[in-house]
């Protein structure tokens, strides 16, 4: 089975970051091992025309027969001083020859004459005859120039065969793992699909039930206020149901769009209480002033309704949903409180916090690791706050806007 285009495409972005790294790596050690032979290759031929010139300088009878590619200035004991017919014109080291003659010990000079250069040695020999060899470094830049010429060929083409098997290699490993998630994302969408039709005649009924109470003068309101929860709930499942459709998009924007966290607080709190009525746990806001922070609505009020419906099953008899500027939520039972060893994995997928749990209801361990993945999707994150009675459940958004939703 294929993947849909939306996972198809982004396999193929996925692939093509993972050639890109394959490359970068690629060319972080062609640059090394380039640098490496450079160095080698420097220094070998160094050795090789220091080993040429003195080889020369020890072996000159006279300056007629030198070495190829090379020139020879003989001074003797008398100050006579001879020379290879054919010497460049202000090549030859005139100082170096006469430290040398007066004793000294010249070091080997590099000297650039018309574009050409000169790797320059002098010596005074035991028998007084002071030489001086003079060899043409063209022939060995050549050699090395080709040498790395061909060297920087072969690492670009080593780059790019790097990047197209790494591209290849990891679209094939991302082929199982794409359609595992176009799976899942399919079965999210085709069962919203399928929750919406009846959600919509729910929230339809609801709506037809409210305006008959209104029309009827002796309608109860207790019924009445249950009825306007019901219409309330029900636009709120299909906002959370739009949320999911959208997250099954990977290529959708959720919208983004300023959340009042108190007011949020409020009505998860109140479509809460019919539940926590019902364990007998009282729910309390303290959201003394609006904090504002930018995110999906939807979203967030998934992650809180997770949190307080959390809370509910293993509250003893109240919780206390707190709003904290600037975009702090804190969800506070007083229960038994959670085991901090376990707190690393709480908010793990099927995970769940050792806590007593209402045994009328099973429990999957996958709110928690819900709110962890909105808070992440917001750029904040959710923790256990360790320490005091019961558990302490903080979402902390950031003030700015969401980096990735």
């Amino acid at each position: 089975m294929s993947p849909p285009a939306g996972e198809a495409v982004l396999a193929r972005r996925a692939a093509v970051r993972f050639g890109i790294q394959a490359a970068g790596v690629a060319a972080l050690l062609v640059v090394v091992l380039t640098g490496v032979a450079v160095v080698v290759l420097v220094g070998a031929q160094k050795a090789q025309v220091t080993d040429q010139l003195d080889g020369a300088i020890a072996r000159a009878d006279d300056v007629d027969d030198p070495p190829a590619g090379m020139w020879l200035i003989t001074r003797d004991p008398a100050g006579r001083t001879d020379a290879t017919s054919g010497l460049p014109g202000a090549v030859a080291d005139t100082a170096a020859l006469d430290a040398a003659a007066a004793g000294g010990d010249p070091p080997a000079v590099e000297r650039n004459v018309d574009d050409v250069q000169y790797e320059i040695a002098t010596e005074r020999r035991a028998d007084g005859t002071t030489v001086q060899a003079v060899l043409d470094l063209t022939a060995n830049h050549s050699g090395r120039n080709r040498l790395l010429t061909t060297m920087l060929a072969t690492g670009l083409a080593g780059l790019l065969l790097a990047g197209a098997a790494g591209t290849w290699l990891g679209y094939r490993a991302l082929r199982p793992l794409s359609a595992s998630l176009a799976l899942q994302r399919r079965f999210v969408a085709d069962a919203g699909h399928e929750l919406r039709t009846p959600l919509t005649l729910l929230g339809t009924r609801a709506q037809l039930l409210r305006r008959r109470l209104y029309r009827d003068p002796g309608a109860d309101a207790t019924v009445l206020g249950e009825v306007e929860g019901i219409v309330a709930d029900s636009g709120r499942l299909a906002a959370i149901l739009e949320d999911l459709l959208l997250a099954a998009d990977p290529l959708a924007d959720r919208p983004r769009e300023p959340v009042d966290l108190a007011a949020l607080a409020a009505e998860v709190v109140a479509a809460a209480e019919a539940d926590a009525d019902g364990h007998e746990i009282v729910l309390r806001v303290d959201a003394p002033a609006p904090v504002v922070v930018v995110g999906s609505a939807a979203a967030l009020r998934r992650a809180l309704t997770a949190l307080a419906d959390n809370a509910v099953r293993h509250a003893r008899a109240t919780v206390t949903v707190a709003v904290r500027a600037p975009g702090v939520l804190e969800v506070h039972d007083d229960g038994e409180g959670v085991d901090p060893a376990l707190a690393p994995r709480l908010f793990a997928r099927f995970a769940t916090g050792g806590r007593p749990s209402d045994p009328g209801r099973r429990r999957y361990g996958l709110g928690l690791a819900l709110v962890a993945e909105i808070a992440a999707a917001h750029g904040g994150r959710v923790e256990l706050v360790p320490g005091g009675a019961g558990a302490r459940f903080r979402l902390t958004l950031p003030a700015g806007a969401p980096r990735n939703l």
